[in-house]
């Protein structure tokens, strides 16, 4: 393993599509966990019942659900649909609509400190239809059902990464359609796109707005908008946040001491990385727990 920047940053080969490179290397960064998966039987009119704080996956593989929640409009998830809560039902009800609903439920947490501007940008619902999910859903729904029948050793794992797996894939689904909101509006967005994968091409360089403007072919004050609107940040705290999780992975990992890992992210003092570091993360970056030794050797 190598602690150099440069490799932590390199961009995988997803295709020609600017934001397709850039979503596959966003998406690395999140780090999640699966750690549940029942198969639910809800009679009609009876309510799903879910963690009320977890996030979740939910594939409704017979039946269909209501979505009822304050706004009033009516949401069905069908058979074969997909839909994600990355935060949990909140205020929603999921209620049994047919004669009944087959729900394959999968629950997962997010790592809070990976990225965690992005998580929480995460609409509240992504819904997958069948029609634009079919093609994964069909091949990995029924192998994720087979490991969670298998009692052989390492079958906890394998359900963790098949979760992380559809989660990663549902994201992807979303950014597709095109109308996403949040900072998967901006992978989206072949202008707000580019200043992005400028970004994390070269998150030591010091960007100015003027820049990462030109590089997106935007005037300035519509190149600010855009991108706070969509990434829910400015463009030059978005670089910070982008900096310091690179840093945070370093220290997880153990690759180097904390005044090395300043000075690979851009700050000219280990003091005002470790203020920068405890703002974000809420704690300083000696505090920062390794990961454990066996996820070490799977990076």
């Amino acid at each position: 393993m190598t602690g150099s920047l440069e490799n932590l940053t390199v961009l995988p080969d997803a295709g020609p599509g600017v934001s397709g490179d850039l979503l596959s290397h966003v998406l690395a960064q999140i780090r999640l966990t699966g750690d549940h998966v029942r198969s639910h039987e809800v009679a009609w009119s009876k309510v799903l019942e879910l963690e009320a704080d977890a996030a979740h996956v939910l594939v409704v593989a017979d039946g269909s659900l209501d979505v009822e929640d304050d706004g009033g409009e009516r949401v069905v998830i069908d058979t074969g649909d997909l839909v994600l809560l990355p935060r949990g039902l909140g205020g929603s009800r999921l209620v049994a609509s047919a004669s009944h609903a087959s729900v394959i439920v999968c629950r997962f947490s997010f790592d809070p400190h990976s990225l965690r501007g992005m998580i929480s940008a995460l609409p509240g619902r992504i819904h997958i239809r069948r029609a634009e999910g079919a093609g994964w859903l069909d091949g990995i729904v029924p192998f994720l059902m087979v490991e969670v029948t298998d009692d052989e050793p390492g079958a906890a794992l394998m359900i963790s990464r098949i979760i992380d797996v559809i989660v990663i894939r549902t994201l992807r689904t979303w950014v597709q359609r095109g109308h996403t909101t949040g900072w998967l509006g901006g992978l989206s967005d072949a202008r707000i796109a580019r200043a992005l994968k400028v970004i994390h091409e070269r998150p030591l360089q010091r960007w100015s707005v003027d820049t990462l403007a030109d590089a997106a072919g935007m005037s300035r004050s519509s190149f600010c908008e855009r991108f706070a609107a969509l990434v829910g940040r400015s463009p030059l705290r978005y670089q910070n946040e982008w900096r310091l999780t690179l840093a945070r992975n370093m220290l997880v990992a153990r690759e180097a001491r904390v005044g090395e890992v300043a000075l690979r992210v851009g700050y000219e003092s280990e003091a005002a990385f470790s203020r920068a570091y405890k703002a974000m993360f809420g704690h300083p970056p000696r505090d920062e727990p390794a990961l454990p030794s066996e996820k070490r050797l799977q990076k």
